[in-house]
């Protein structure tokens, strides 16, 4: 059963979205699988400290249907790690993941995320503690370097350390993160990317899955960098236009599968949120991430208005979901694909 199940989980790291922070939460999990049997998911970066002493159910709980589901942790103490790599066992995900590539203050504060681009060692020892009492694969998402290190010598050296211990896979950001004169934000778009570092490292590599991530927009843009290494990432232009989604078991994966049937979709979303409102939830946890689903289509200005607007009255219910999708020209969405 495990060997099946990193056969899986494998054949699915061919496209990922990626771990957002304050994004890739289980709503918007569970609305990506409706477009999308076969994508690898990630959670948001869940932090190993909170896991220890948290609420595990509420960090860590998701929908059966999220399958196949990656859990992205952040940390630098390998028995801490390992302590959180256990509980997330008993959840069931599909790969736990290593954050090194998270520019944030909160990050570099808890001297985790990208700037353990600078300590190889110790991310290998992580990935050790990790894989020790891991039942599933074990993963990194890095940067190609921070600061002023020099790309050429740092991601390899990262690759190299975390292969030596284990790690299943790398994916790389194909951007520096600067931690010192930046912001988060300014970090997801100013430093330039370099693609070929990654297709270097690939050829340097070539037993170990590598993975791209950062800057790519389409799914085109997508099959052109799996000309060059094993698996690609997408994270923004898979949030905003999710409907490209729709199109990546048969683009990504050659799967034969039917025209996505958005009236099930939309009935699906209507009977998740009449669920997540029953436990005390509130409509907008779900609808805030199906916003951007139908970008450029007849009838999307008004779907975006419904959702952001009338999902947050007092009393909203599934029928905001129904009245949103009943403005879109769906013959036009088919002619835009």
């Amino acid at each position: 059963m495990e060997k099946e199940r990193k056969s899986q989980i494998g054949v699915s790291r061919r496209f990922a979205i990626a771990p957002m922070i304050d994004w890739t939460d289980r709503h918007c999990r569970f609305f990506h699988r409706q477009l999308s049997r076969r994508a690898l998911l990630y959670t948001e970066m869940v932090v190993a400290d909170g896991i220890i002493h948290g609420d595990r159910e509420r960090l860590l709980g998701f929908d059966e249907a999220e399958h196949p589901v990656a859990l992205q942790l952040g940390g630098s103490d390998p028995d801490k790690l390992a302590e959180a790599v256990r509980a997330g066992n008993g959840f069931g995900y599909d790969e736990i993941n290593l954050n090194v590539g998270c520019p944030s203050d909160r990050v570099q504060s808890g001297a985790f995320g990208a700037c353990l681009m600078r300590e190889p060692e110790l991310v290998g020892a992580c990935v050790a503690a990790m894989k020790s009492v891991s039942d599933v694969p074990v993963t990194v998402k890095c940067r190609i370097g921070v600061d002023d290190q020099d790309p050429e010598i740092a991601l390899p050296a990262l690759a190299r350390a975390v292969s030596d211990a284990g790690a299943d896979a790398i994916w790389v950001h194909a951007r520096k993160a600067w931690l010192d004169g930046l912001s988060p934000k300014e970090n997801r778009d100013i430093p330039p990317l370099d693609y070929d570092r990654v297709y270097r490292l690939k050829r340097e590599f070539p037993n170990v899955f590598i993975g791209i991530n950062g800057g790519i927009g389409n799914l085109n843009q997508a099959l052109e960098h799996l000309n060059h290494v094993d698996g690609v990432m997408l994270g923004r232009a898979a949030y905003h236009n999710a409907a490209l989604l729709a199109d990546v078991d048969r683009k990504l994966f050659g799967l034969d599968v039917p025209e996505t049937d958005w009236n099930a979709v939309c009935t699906t979303m209507m009977d998740y949120a009449e669920n997540h409102l029953a436990s005390g939830g509130r409509l907008g946890h779900v609808t805030r991430h199906m916003v951007g689903l139908f970008q450029g289509v007849r009838g999307a200005r008004r779907y975006r208005q419904i959702l952001s607007a009338d999902a947050a009255r007092p009393g909203a219910g599934p029928e905001v979901i129904a009245a949103a999708f009943a403005e879109i020209d769906f013959v036009d969405l088919g002619a835009a694909a």
